[in-house]
């Protein structure tokens, strides 16, 4: 699973940046932000709900 900022995120979660590491937390349909670095590619995504 790969997203990148801007896009609207399909489900809930917490999305863990490609470069760094860092985590945003993004609902369904919102747009997912850069991380707090600045990067702009998220590699997985975890904290699903249901997946706990």
């Amino acid at each position: 699973m790969a997203a990148q900022a801007g896009e609207k995120a399909q489900k809930t979660g917490v999305f863990h940046c490609a470069k760094c590491g860092e985590k945003v937390s993004v609902k369904e349909g919102h747009k997912i932000p850069k991380c707090p670095n600045g990067h702009t590619e998220f590699g997985s995504r975890t904290d699903e709900p249901g997946n706990r």
